[in-house]
């Protein structure tokens, strides 16, 4: 299924011709238990219709979900998905021959005013299953097409460049993972005030500025453990969690695993 995902990974190549073939549709429920699950479905279309926060990585994009966001992610794209706490959304897994002429459409996006419609649609979908049938490809046909023409003349501007301020946030705190950092020191970096940056973070990422940072140095202990013989203790330092047993609660309240299972799992 090469070329569905285009170069940048902002946006797929979607053929609606014909209609699509429903392999799998339901509601799911995650974050209850772990914090990030990922996902890789060689020949099926993923569609998701959100009702949470959280982040969805797909193609090494990462892309910001809001409630009312909608995703679609085409075969063979692995995906990974950060979630902050019981997070619902509607899905379908489908089939879509390539036939006709592809549409270019956001991977991600926000449904705006159609959100609600979009969402009674899929649930009629869902309860015309459990057995496949031409009425819940129809509804998901339809809801597809609505995906593809949602308006884009003021584009979710969270999925895309952060504000300067934030970046430069981001990146003052990628190369100090290690050590001790206070939310003043970060904003007299990028240029502004302790409450201005609070407010843009919110705005940009749903969270806190400290709660951004916990979970970048979560992400990185996770990627240390599972790729690095790096012992833990050098691990746990090398995020600035030097205490051992603040390590491993942090890990397991993220992850649902203690580091040490974090790296059996790999």
């Amino acid at each position: 299924m090469a070329g569905l995902l285009v170069p940048g990974g902002r946006s797929v190549r979607l053929h609606l011709d014909t209609p699509p073939q429903v392999a799998n549709i339901g509601v799911g429920v995650h974050g209850t238990t772990v914090a990030r699950e990922s996902f890789l479905l060689p020949e099926l279309w993923q569609l998701h219709l959100y009702g949470y926060q959280g982040e969805l990585t797909a193609g090494g994009v990462t892309h910001a979900i809001r409630p009312g966001h909608v995703s679609l992610i085409p075969p063979g794209v692995g995906v990974r998905f950060d979630y902050r706490g019981r997070s619902e959304h509607l899905y379908a897994h489908l089939r879509i021959p390539r036939t006709g002429t592809p549409l270019p459409v956001p991977v991600m996006q926000d449904a705006g005013a159609q959100a609600a419609a979009l969402s009674t649609m899929l649930r009629q979908a869902v309860a015309a299953s459990p057995r496949p049938t031409r009425q819940s490809a129809a509804e998901v046909w339809a809801v597809l097409w609505r995906v593809a023409q949602l308006p884009r003349a003021a584009p979710d501007t969270r999925s895309g460049e952060p504000h300067p301020a934030v970046a430069a946030a981001m990146a003052y705190l990628e190369s100090r993972l290690a050590e001790p950092v206070s939310v003043p020191d970060i904003a007299r970096h990028a240029g502004v005030s302790h409450n201005h940056l609070t407010r843009l973070f919110r705005a940009e990422t749903g969270d806190t500025v400290v709660a951004y940072l916990r979970r970048r140095r979560l992400a990185r202990a996770e990627h240390l453990l599972r790729r690095s013989t790096l012992s833990i203790p050098a691990i746990a330092a090398s995020v600035g969690i030097a205490d051992l047993q603040a390590f491993n609660k942090a890990c397991r309240r993220e992850f649902g695993l203690s580091p040490r299972g974090l790296r059996a799992a790999r």
